[in-house]
């Protein structure tokens, strides 16, 4: 691998998103033995304040209704499993506090044909899902009361909650001590170049000033991948949506409570002492923004008549807290688009994950790591979720977005 440029302004392959998505890419290239360049990556944001990876629930599931997001889970669940042992730097290792809660995922009348479906998928893809019916649901969790309920899906094992930044920083330190350049900068500009042979990304501009040459360009901008691609030329349909997470007091004791996604689609789990929900707006209510304001009048409008007819327990509740974080919200179905540019050899997305992308982080890394060190993926296919289907306009629709 080459790239041009003068001294400490090159790479082989610069990397733009210094998230978990970025930093997973990068661990991934470094840890790769057949790989012998340098890595570059950008990042805006060193403390990562704003960084959608830390303002997350850090959910695992593999209650998918697409094959290629159930596969892409379960090799990352495998990857969490020995985090502490991958990702460890001079004999220490992160700790990614997960907490295999499990997610039940209700469904309605009109829905059980979909669980039914999403369910057989899962299982014979090698998920440990069990689909409940109402009675065995009431006598696993006395307090959730079940109008309108035919059924759950309750992942019995790989499936709960771990801590995101754990998840990023042990990425970002294991990425840095093999070797990884991480940089205080933003990309503003890429340059393509045009030949015979088709386009390829020469370099990209920093907001500090100069180029930086690299051999491959890797999207891993999260909510702002969009708006990156487009400085390449290329139109990805990839933006910023706001998601507000609530937390708040319940004195009554609710055991064993999994992860639930209400039929409304409304999300709720337990944190500590205390509890956390969210509810995606309606699509007319959802525009592109960089907005992280609090807003608690969701909470109070559509949020909590929801959770106390639910949880009965939770119609005397207490909202003590929230934040606002953005999803890299993919307009086309809602699914990652991950590995390289048909058109453009170099340049490689690893984004669009609409709010299910830190669970993934592990497959998708790895997935985009081989496609610059071996031509291919290696470990798990995924060119489903390529580029292609975007500029076919052909969407792989994924149904359980939380």
């Amino acid at each position: 691998m080459g790239a041009a440029g003068g001294p400490g302004r090159a790479a082989d392959v610069v990397i733009a998103g210094g998230g978990v998505m970025g930093c997973a890419v990068a661990y991934f290239l470094t840890a790769d033995p057949a790989f012998d360049g340098t890595v570059a990556v950008v990042e805006r944001d060193p403390s990562y304040a704003a960084c959608a990876t830390a303002r997350s629930w850090g959910g695992v599931r593999q209650q998918f209704s697409t094959p290629e997001n159930v596969r892409l889970s379960l090799a990352s669940l495998a990857f969490f499993r020995e985090a502490e042992t991958l990702l460890a730097v001079d004999g220490e290792g992160p700790d990614l506090a997960f907490r295999e809660a499990g997610y039940l995922f209700l469904a309605s009348p009109a829905g059980l044909p979909v669980l039914q479906a999403n369910h057989r998928r899962q299982c014979a893809l090698g998920a440990e899902i069990a689909l409940l019916a109402p009675d065995a649901l009431a006598a696993r969790f006395p307090w959730l009361s079940l109008d309108g309920v035919a059924a759950g899906g309750l992942g019995l094992s790989g499936e709960g909650w771990l801590d995101p930044n754990a998840l990023l920083h042990g990425f970002r330190r294991k990425a840095r001590a093999q070797g990884a350049r991480f940089l205080h900068d933003e990309v503003v500009g890429v340059a393509r170049e045009n030949s015979v042979i088709g386009a390829a990304i020469s370099s990209v501009a920093l907001a500090g000033g100069g180029r930086l040459a690299c051999g491959h360009l890797v999207n891993a901008a999260g909510p702002w991948a969009g708006r990156l691609a487009a400085l390449a030329g290329v139109d990805l349909p990839v933006g910023p949506r706001k998601r507000m997470s609530y937390v708040f007091d319940c004195r009554a004791e609710l055991p064993g409570m999994p992860l639930v996604v209400d039929p409304s689609g409304l999300a709720f789990r337990p944190e500590g002492r205390q509890f956390m929900a969210i509810l995606s707006p309606p699509p007319e209510d959802d525009p592109e923004t960089e907005d992280l304001t609090e807003d608690y009048a969701p909470f109070e409008r559509a949020i909590w008549p929801i959770l106390a007819a639910r949880v009965p327990a939770f119609a005397a509740i207490k909202a003590t807290g929230a934040w606002a974080g953005l999803y890299d919200y993919n307009s086309l179905d809602r699914n990652a688009v991950i590995g390289r540019h048909p058109e453009i050899a170099n340049f490689h997305f690893c984004a669009g994950f609409s709010g299910h992308g830190l669970q993934q982080a592990p497959a998708a890394g790895r997935a985009v790591a081989e496609t610059i060190v071996h031509g291919r993926f290696l470990s798990l296919d995924v060119s489903a979720l390529g580029y292609r289907r975007v500029l076919q306009a052909e969407p792989l629709a994924e149904v359980n977005v939380v």
